[in-house]
């Protein structure tokens, strides 16, 4: 298992845009937790992005695989930042 940390930083100004395709990315991250592709996900509290948990290959692939996001495709995303992560303890371990 490669698990890798997604994070989106979204831009206030296009939060409106964001509210209208939140089912849209909501249905595709739900199809990737059905394919165990999606470990976990959410917004942050601040409203100001997002993680994403997922096991993939290597980065190249969760890359690849964030591009389909609706949100990216209506360039709703400021900036994704992904890193590998490596949980010693917990239940991801």
């Amino acid at each position: 298992m490669s698990l890798f940390l997604v994070e989106y930083t979204y831009d206030p100004a296009k939060n409106a845009e964001r509210d209208a395709l939140r089912p849209d990315h909501r249905a595709w991250l739900g199809d990737l937790l059905e394919r165990d592709i999606v470990v976990t996900s959410g917004p942050f509290a601040d409203g100001l992005g997002a993680l994403i948990i997922v096991d993939t290959a290597d980065a190249d692939t969760a890359a690849l695989l964030f591009t389909h996001d609706p949100f990216a495709k209506a360039d709703l995303v400021a900036n994704t930042r992904i890193t590998e992560w490596v949980p010693v303890l917990g239940q991801l371990a």
